[in-house]
């Protein structure tokens, strides 16, 4: 169950983070993966200061 005051975005985000790393559980990332990652953590923290701006 998703608690109402978590946006779709936000949600939507921390499965894809959630799922990436899942995919590659007992392992490093490597450079790829690792900048690609990084890009999903900048759509997490957009999606969590949009959610905090609409609050």
């Amino acid at each position: 169950m998703t608690p109402t005051c978590v946006s779709d975005a936000t949600v939507e985000v921390n499965e894809r983070i959630r799922a990436f790393m899942a995919a590659r559980v007992g392992r490093p990332l490597g450079p790829e993966e690792q900048a690609e990652y990084e890009q999903l953590l900048v759509n997490w923290t957009d999606a969590i200061q949009a959610r905090s701006t609409t609050s």
